[in-house]
This record gives structure tokens, sequence and C-alpha cells, in this order.
């Protein structure tokens, strides 16, 4: 059952977009998980540096 959601997830997904628009919702969630991955990164390097500072 499960896999039949997922496909007619995705088939009406490509019903519905053209391939610009499916190619531009791609490249932007990918935009936003970087920029979430990147400040995750500065985080924990600032954590990590602020702790060896205190020590």
């Amino acid at each position: 059952m499960r896999k039949l959601t997922l496909y007619s997830m995705i088939i009406f997904t490509l019903l519905t977009l053209t391939s610009c628009e499916a190619i531009e919702t791609i490249f932007k969630a990918g935009m936003w998980w970087g920029i979430i991955l990147v400040v995750a990164v500065v985080v924990i390097l600032f954590l990590i540096f602020s702790r060896g500072k205190n020590s």
C-alpha cells in the first residue's frame, strides 16, 4: 500500500509539474539544505573553539 501511494505521488508530480518547474523545486530545496548545513557547521565550530578557550 505504501509503495502504491509513493508511486501515485511521483506520477502526480510528474504530470503536474513541467520539467523546468521540477528542476527549480529541486534546486530550491538543495539551496536551503546547503544553507542549513553551513550554518550548522559554523555553530558546531564556534562551540568547539569557545569551549577550548575556557579550559
